[in-house]
């Protein structure tokens, strides 16, 4: 399973009551994802596992607002591990004003995944998708390793008349000093942004003319955020100096 994309994202981060307020706008031109309409609350887990270099480039690309950047990551959409939950090694970036992503499935559940195993997993995996080929050159080129977990609850929607637009609420924030994907109850980590939530808005060309009006009537304004630089600050991973 691969997945390719290059689109832009907007992030913006909103207090409870104007997330309250912009969500119900939202109601007149978009759905929820039928992906979370049998959902708790309508939302579900993202569980991430960054991966950085000694020298953390990846954060300080990010910090310094390069406009070539990428990085690595462990996706799956789980706190605990799942028969029906896949697991996907993912690399991220920008190039000028787009993002792009590449997604490939590394376990068709996480039942039976061992974190030791990951490693060796992803380094002698016998496929030759770029994703892997480009993984394995940082690995041993720049020594990329697992540096921090970030988890959030996530609430998306799309577009009724635009399948490229869609804005994604994500909350509850968690970012948790590991190696592991699934590092077990006993491994506690720090809240992110509480009290917040940040906006995630994704689009192939232009925002809608409705939102745009949402955007200047409650005076929202882009933020450059990362979730996993956010995540490094708090546990004392990475300094933006």
């Amino acid at each position: 399973m691969i997945l390719e994309f290059s689109r832009f994202e907007f992030k913006y981060v909103l207090h409870k009551k104007l997330r309250e307020a912009v969500e119900s706008e939202l109601g007149y031109f978009m759905q929820l994802d039928p992906f979370v309409e049998e959902a708790e609350h309508n939302r579900y887990i993202v569980r991430s596992l960054y991966f950085d270099d000694p020298y953390d480039t990846a954060f300080f690309d990010k910090i310094d607002g390069l406009k070539k950047r990428s990085k690595f990551r462990v996706r799956t959409y789980a706190r605990e591990k799942q028969a029906a939950t896949p697991i996907f090694l993912e690399q991220k970036g920008r190039y000028d004003n787009r993002v792009f992503k590449h997604r490939i499935l590394i376990a068709e559940s996480s039942r039976n995944f061992d974190d030791k195993n990951l490693t060796e997993m992803l380094l002698t995996e016998q496929r030759n998708e770029s994703v892997l080929e480009k993984f394995r050159f940082d690995w041993f080129r720049k020594q990329i390793r697992p540096v921090a977990l970030i988890d959030y609850l996530r609430r998306p929607y799309i577009s009724k008349y635009d399948h490229e637009f869609r804005v994604t609420f994500d909350e509850k924030l968690v970012g948790t000093e590991t190696s592991e994907l699934f590092p077990g109850i006993s491994t506690t980590g720090v809240q992110l942004l509480p009290g917040y939530t940040v906006m995630e808005v994704k689009f192939g060309h232009q925002v809608p003319g409705w939102f745009h009006r949402i955007l200047q009537s409650y005076e929202l304004e882009r933020v450059p955020l990362s979730k996993i630089c956010e995540g490094m600050k708090r546990l004392n991973l990475a300094a933006d100096i």
